[in-house]
């Protein structure tokens, strides 16, 4: 979700991103506190244990944002939204991909006009569905 702390996305399975993503998002919690990220994020506290789990694959990246943006050190959670689809448009430029070739890339997990809705920020994206769109688009960078 961060330009520098997956640098080596292409290289992950979806679900091995997934879970380096789950991590960072604990860590979140754990330095500031579950309280504290309910609370600013907006979010359950249920919800918030189960991220400090490391389980936020049906997260959505919007709720995962809110999460990192508790960490002062961090912009905030539009910003933070706004750099991950960032990486995801950048990719796709970069691997002169358009969403047709994408969705075929992913076998079509995800229809091309729902990837460019999610990619947009029309359309929420899960944490699950981000990790499988940014580990192939980085891929394809190679």
């Amino acid at each position: 979700m961060l330009r520098t702390e997956f640098p080596d996305a292409g290289e992950q399975s979806p679900e091995a991103l997934l879970s380096a993503y789950g991590s960072v998002l604990a860590e979140t919690v754990a330095s500031v506190g579950a309280d504290t990220v309910a609370e600013s994020a907006g979010l359950d506290r249920e919800t918030v244990d189960a991220v400090a789990d490391g389980d936020g694959a049906a997260l959505s990246l919007s709720d995962a944002t809110a999460v990192l943006a508790t960490d002062p050190d961090r912009p905030d959670a539009d910003a933070l939204q706004a750099e991950a689809r960032d990486i995801l448009l950048m990719g796709m430029t970069t691997a002169v991909m358009d969403v047709e070739s994408l969705a075929s890339g992913i076998d079509s997990q995800l229809e091309p006009k729902e990837i460019q809705q999610k990619i947009e920020g029309r359309y929420p994206m899960t944490l699950e569905e981000y990790a499988l769109l940014h580990s192939y688009i980085e891929s394809q960078q190679r």
